[in-house]
């Protein structure tokens, strides 16, 4: 079965801003960028998305029938954290997930961890072996990256090493 794993365009958003389950808009135009996406997956695929809007609207213009959105699909909650500058973020939060970033939780959020298994959840029980239909997957670069340790069984310690552009599509074959 063919499972096509899409992140969202650009945001908003400034560089160094953390934002994870903030629900940011994206950055306009995007409609280009969304046909060339479209360009890449089949007609009959389908389509998961997170439910934030930078995804959902990535989505809707994949698939002119329903798409089914979950959270388990979302990025990291990034806790108290969200929508501040990376500088911004006090040295003793900072240092010891910089550290363990896979099993250090973000104050009031999440670790990569925490996310893996969420998406690990959406994995095995959304999306069936027994399915003919290609499926695309609409989400966030972390949730990519866990879908990509998985699939590798790479250690989540190594998921940075699977770079995740805006607007990439990855095809895998399960």
């Amino acid at each position: 079965m063919e499972v096509y794993l899409v992140r969202h365009t650009e945001t908003i958003c400034a560089k160094g801003i953390c934002y994870g389950q903030s629900d940011v808009a994206l950055l306009e135009p995007y409609l280009e960028q969304f046909e060339g996406i479209k360009s890449q997956i089949p007609d009959e695929a389908k389509v998961y998305s997170s439910p934030l809007i930078r995804c959902v609207e990535l989505a809707r213009h994949l698939s002119e029938t329903s798409i089914k959105t979950d959270s388990r699909l979302m990025e990291m909650d990034f806790g108290d954290w969200e929508m501040k500058s990376w500088d911004a973020i006090p040295t003793d939060d900072f240092t010891p997930w910089m550290n363990d970033f896979v099993n250090v939780a973000v104050p009031n959020g999440e670790s990569f961890v925490d996310l893996h298994h969420r998406v690990n959840d959406f994995f095995k029980n959304e999306i069936s072996k027994k399915q003919n239909t290609p499926i695309v997957i609409v989400t966030h670069a972390g949730v990519i990256r866990s879908i990509l340790c998985m699939i590798a069984a790479l250690p989540l310690q190594e998921a940075f090493q699977n770079k995740v552009d805006f607007g990439q599509v990855i095809k895998i074959e399960i």
